[in-house]
């Protein structure tokens, strides 16, 4: 088995659920995942020690930026589509409306702001989302609570 075969199969299901927590579209996520490890491959040795946390980081970084993606997208649709049905059963629950809520902010924050919260908040120690960040472990704690007062002040406005 090559040193990317072994990083592929250690790393795949994590960076999957970074995209997914993102994204929750679990083939968007997949599809992420997908371009972040032909993207490492390409630029980077599969024994690099800092392998693990720049694919942590990369599938933030691009599972917001295919979220953005997703929100243009469905804006030139919506311009040429019909008007959607008032509300949906299942949107209304209040777990779904939540969820949504704050992927919406989550788009309107800053990416270093968004990038903490994902990779904090999709299991990665401190230590591994500083590495992923190219920061000291000491000012995680920081960016952390200042992006989650950021994304507090975007979910009540």
């Amino acid at each position: 088995m090559s040193a990317f075969d072994r990083l592929f199969a250690s790393e795949y299901e994590r960076v999957v659920r970074i995209a997914n927590r993102v994204l929750a579209d679990a083939a968007e996520a997949e599809d992420v995942a997908q371009e972040v490890f032909v993207s490492f491959s390409r630029s980077h040795p599969a024994e690099a020690s800092y392998a693990a946390a720049w694919l942590h980081a990369a599938a933030a970084h691009r599972a917001l930026n295919a979220l953005r993606a997703r929100k243009r997208r469905a804006i030139r649709e919506e311009r040429g589509a019909a008007p959607e049905p008032a509300i949906d059963p299942h949107e209304a629950a209040e777990a779904g409306e939540r969820r949504r809520a704050v992927r919406q902010a989550l788009r309107r924050l800053p990416e270093r702001s968004a990038s903490v919260l994902v990779l904090r908040y999709s299991g990665l120690s401190y230590a591994e989302v500083a590495e992923a960040l190219g920061v000291g472990v000491g000012q995680i704690g920081t960016l952390l609570r200042r992006a989650e007062e950021r994304l507090r002040k975007e979910l009540e406005s």
